[in-house]
């Protein structure tokens, strides 16, 4: 079995918008080097200065050096029916695999990571950074940061490698489709391999320990592993493969509490690359509020980030309906409400109800006083129920409960008993923050199930 250990330089981190700007490969035996390929690259856009001060390859050194396209098909030819080996190969492979594409080449070579690799190895070393396990192994270790020192430089330590695999390491990371050679460098195996293929929320954490994403699943196990299997070209996704460090998960019953968790995480831990949550939310709400002439008012607006409505409706003829119902209840005003633009309102559709406020007919404490009986008779209306759905052990059942309109929390009923009393069903569930988000998410639910609903 032939190996091409690779190593490149580039202008940047991705491979959709940046170039080579020197690449090496070193073709391996098993045993020692065999052949050793090496050249500058013209990445057709300049060095940024920093990667010129890193690299010491500057924009006169690859002036009239060779175009990727030019080298392309001895690069395929050194790189065809050999197994890809690079320090961090995943970065190395998809530059190469972009760059291929691009020129009217395929590379569908399998891979292996010296990084992984030698944490399985030879374990218990500080940093498996290329240039400190070097040092630590006693590797020599020249023109540090260029492709060809470091390309024979990793030649050495998988030959190294190879010799101390006394477990098979290596052979069964290019047995089928072993996904070990998917994930990013840091990733422990053991924590991917351990997830459950049960519903429930999953986090990545930074080299620091901070979770960086949030993510729920039906399916643990099928979901995170779905995250490395794509690698694309795009900065994006690869400053959030190198950015994954380790990754922890809690499981849930349903789906539907996966999606109430990973909404919670995320506005508790806010983490970096997590998109705001767009699905579910409310789009109206109901706000009321003092005119200049001491009058309450109702309104259906757009819901505002700082000021939190009454009531909260997906469509606005919805909103509507429901504040002329009030109107007709309570004898307000459709003016006063917003929903008429004349100064008289005793004529049109609101002439049965109206009661002549808005030609001061109605004093302003009265007429407030029966706004206020408007604002409790429709937080009366907002129902107080619990979700109920399997749970994680057989002798339990989840429970979702919504208390007046809000999502109270949610937890598990040991022996599926339901307590008829409220307060002592809360006793048993985890109270936790209520948004928009997740209680539209539970009265979608609610509306699909409702024979998984108890009313209190």
């Amino acid at each position: 079995m032939l190996y091409a250990i690779v190593d490149i330089e580039t202008t940047g981190s991705f491979a959709s918008s940046n170039g080579i700007t020197e690449i090496a490969i070193a073709i391996h035996d098993g045993k020692q080097v065999i052949h050793f390929y090496e050249t500058l690259v013209n990445p057709q856009n300049p060095i940024p200065f920093f990667i010129q001060k890193l690299t010491g390859i500057t924009n006169e050194m690859v002036a009239h050096a060779p175009s990727f396209a030019e080298v392309a098909g001895q690069v395929h030819e050194l790189l065809q029916d050999k197994v890809f080996v690079a320090h961090n190969v995943n970065f190395d492979y998809s530059f190469l695999k972009y760059q291929m594409e691009s020129a009217g080449y395929e590379l569908t070579t399998r891979k292996l990571c010296t990084i992984r690799l030698a944490r399985k190895i030879i374990p218990g070393y500080r940093s498996y950074g290329l240039g400190k396990l070097c040092h630590q192994l006693g590797i020599n270790l020249t023109n540090h940061h260029r492709a060809g020192g470091d390309a024979l430089a990793t030649a050495e330590l998988f030959s190294m490698l190879l010799e101390k695999d006394g477990e098979g390491v290596i052979a069964a990371m290019l047995k089928g489709r072993n996904s070990e050679q998917y994930l990013p460098p840091h990733v422990p195996v053991e924590e991917v391999e351990r997830l459950p293929k049960q519903p429930g929320v999953y986090y990545f954490y930074n080299n620091t320990g901070k979770v960086v994403y949030v993510g729920k699943a039906k399916n643990l196990s099928r979901r995170v592993r779905s995250h490395f299997s794509n690698n694309k070209a795009g900065k994006q996704k690869q400053d959030f493969l190198r950015d994954i460090h380790r990754i922890s998960y809690k499981e849930c019953a349903t789906d539907l509490m996966a999606h109430i968790l990973e909404s919670t995480e995320i506005r508790r831990l806010w983490p970096i690359y997590n998109r705001c949550q767009r699905g579910y939310l409310p789009k109206f709400g109901l706000f009321v509020y003092e005119d200049r002439q001491g009058y309450k008012r109702f309104a259906i607006e757009k819901n505002k980030h700082y000021f939190k409505p009454i009531h909260t409706f997906n469509t606005l003829i919805e909103g509507h309906n429901r504040l002329r119902e009030m109107i007709g209840e309570f004898g307000l005003c459709a003016r006063l409400c917003n929903l008429a633009k004349s100064a008289d309102c005793s004529k049109g559709v609101f002439a049965d109800s109206c009661t002549g406020e808005c030609s001061a007919l109605l004093h302003m404490d009265e007429y407030n006083n029966r706004v206020d009986k408007a604002v409790n008779w429709l937080q009366m209306q907002l129902p107080t129920f619990a979700f109920i759905d399997k749970g994680i052990a057989e002798d339990e059942q989840s429970c979702i409960l919504v208390r007046k309109g809000n999502f109270y929390g949610m937890g598990y009923l040991k022996d599926g008993v339901l307590p008829d009393d409220l307060d002592q069903l809360q006793e048993q569930l985890e109270p936790m923050p209520d948004n928009d988000f997740i209680r539209n998410l539970v009265y979608k639910h609610a509306v699909n199930y409702p024979e998984k609903c108890v009313n209190f």
